[in-house]
């Protein structure tokens, strides 16, 4: 056969094994194997000018053809070799599955650059996990079903103890055991669960996406593992920063325990605005007993023959004291009904008792005061004042300036003093109570007249040593000064 004709025949053959190629829908490793050219030589394809180049399939998938596979083993041996270097305690494996297909052709026409980076950005790994599946849909990845489980272990003990979520669990077993009455003060939890339908799920995962069990929890219960920040701005105070991000000031408060309300933020200080929405909630329901005080009844008995102002305690009060076993149901924490559901007395209440007169003579004042003057305002209280002692309170700028007297009662001095007080009327109340009207402009009553509360005694003014139109009020109590203000 010359030289030619050996041409045609390989061109024969390798037109045929591309047809057959093209038809194949499964590519297989072993399949290749069977269609390379077994029938040529290394020597006599070096021979007849043919070249071997590689097509790359990934997952079945064409990439492209390359001269040269050992670059795309490289980057796939060293992707694995990489990953099983940073996740040492993972079973990690290719996610890839790459294939090679072998032929031999008179023109080799390959993209070795655009297939080799095509295979680095594609090839990753993956490995072995469990997944928490929360109302069908998988939520977070952990090792194995012992990190599954554990994790929802230290979910429930986010919320209760050890020792309570083991005495729930034997309770939980054992259905036949009736608990005794509580103690006083005494707390239990009767159950604790998760909320949402949850299960767990084998899923082949990048390594990378499983958590520890710890970080499971974190994320379950924030709803994201990374906070946001806020930087303050000049201008910038809690409520203004709260608004600004749909918070309350108290929840901003809560995010951030290492602020206080009154505390001054510094521009450039960063504030966790970020509000957790959890992705599970922990259900808690706690039996607990308390000891209460009840509080005692008051009772008003009017008698006729007390004078008005006069009171007497006939009966010392007492509080009284009840046990109530509540049940408690709370989530995340966070109380959200409180229950009674048992309740008994253990000491009754007394009734506190008072006795009021209601007798009204006009010369006795009830004890009640009313407002001397028609308005005004407190211009000086009573206390030291230009080194000496100011006895009574000022009243100015009334609507007019007539005086009145606060109670009832009967006129005992009436006129000018020399003593700084200019126009003064002293009143006796026959209560014990007395009071004093200083700096009057004029006085429309005499001593011995019997006034009644609210009754005009004269007008305001500034006689004596007075800086400006005003009433000086003063009030004694069987002799002691009092601060008038505390009779209103």
């Amino acid at each position: 056969m010359n030289w030619g004709e050996r041409i045609s025949t390989y061109s024969t053959r390798l037109k045929k094994l591309n047809n057959n190629l093209i038809k194949k829908v499964a590519i297989t490793t072993l399949a290749i194997s069977t269609l390379t050219l077994t029938s040529v030589s290394a020597e006599s394809s070096k021979e007849n000018g043919l070249q071997t180049i590689y097509h790359i399939y990934m997952n079945n998938e064409y990439v492209g053809a390359v001269s040269d596979k050992t670059k795309i083993e490289a980057v796939t041996k060293g992707t694995l070799q990489k990953a099983k270097k940073k996740y040492p305690n993972y079973n990690v494996e290719l996610e890839n599955s790459v294939s090679y297909i072998k032929e031999q052709v008179f023109t080799a026409k390959t993209n070795n650059k655009q297939v080799l980076n095509k295979v680095s950005e594609t090839i990753s790994v993956e490995s072995e996990a469990y997944a928490l599946v929360i109302n069908d849909k998988a939520v977070a990845y952990v090792k194995d079903e012992k990190a599954a489980e554990e994790t929802i272990q230290k979910l429930k003990l986010k919320y209760v103890t050890e020792q309570e979520l083991q005495q729930v669990k034997k309770r939980q077993a054992d259905t036949t055991t009736t608990l005794p009455p509580l103690k006083e003060n005494e707390t239990r939890v009767l159950d604790v669960k998760i909320e949402e339908k949850f299960s767990f799920e084998k899923k082949e995962v990048n390594p990378s996406e499983i958590l520890s069990p710890q970080q499971a929890v974190d994320f379950l219960l924030k709803g994201t593992r990374a906070e946001k920040k806020y930087k303050v701005q000049k201008g910038d105070v809690l409520g203004s920063i709260a608004e600004k991000h749909d918070l309350t000031t108290a929840k901003l408060l809560q995010l951030n325990p290492n602020i206080t309300e009154d505390q001054v933020l510094q521009i450039g200080d960063e504030v966790n605005v970020t509000v957790s929405k959890p992705v599970v909630h922990v259900a808690v329901k706690r039996e607990t007993n308390k000891i209460e005080t009840v509080d005692y009844e008051k009772e008003v008995i009017e008698d006729s023959s007390m004078y008005k102002g006069d009171m007497k305690v006939k009966q010392e009060g007492q509080e009284g004291k009840r046990s109530v076993t509540y049940v408690v149901d709370e989530l995340n924490g966070n109380q959200t009904s409180k229950n009674v559901k048992e309740e008994k007395v253990i000491k009754e209440p007394v009734k506190y008792i008072v006795v009021r007169g209601t007798k009204v003579t006009p010369s006795r004042g009830s004890g009640n005061f009313t407002w001397p003057t028609n308005g005004g305002y407190i211009s000086s209280r009573q206390g030291a004042r230009w080194g000496k002692i100011h006895k009574g309170i000022d009243i100015a700028r009334p609507s007019n300036y007539t005086i009145k007297s606060v109670d009832n009662g009967v006129v005992v001095s009436a006129g000018f003093n020399s003593d700084g007080y200019g126009n003064k009327v002293i009143i006796d109340h026959n209560n014990g109570y007395r009071t004093l009207y200083a700096h009057l402009d004029s006085i429309n009553v005499s001593v011995g007249e019997t006034v009644a509360a609210g009754e005009k005694i004269g007008v305001m003014g500034q006689t004596g040593e007075s800086t400006g139109v005003h009433l000086h009020l003063e009030v004694y109590k069987n002799g002691s000064l009092v601060n008038p203000l505390s009779m209103f």
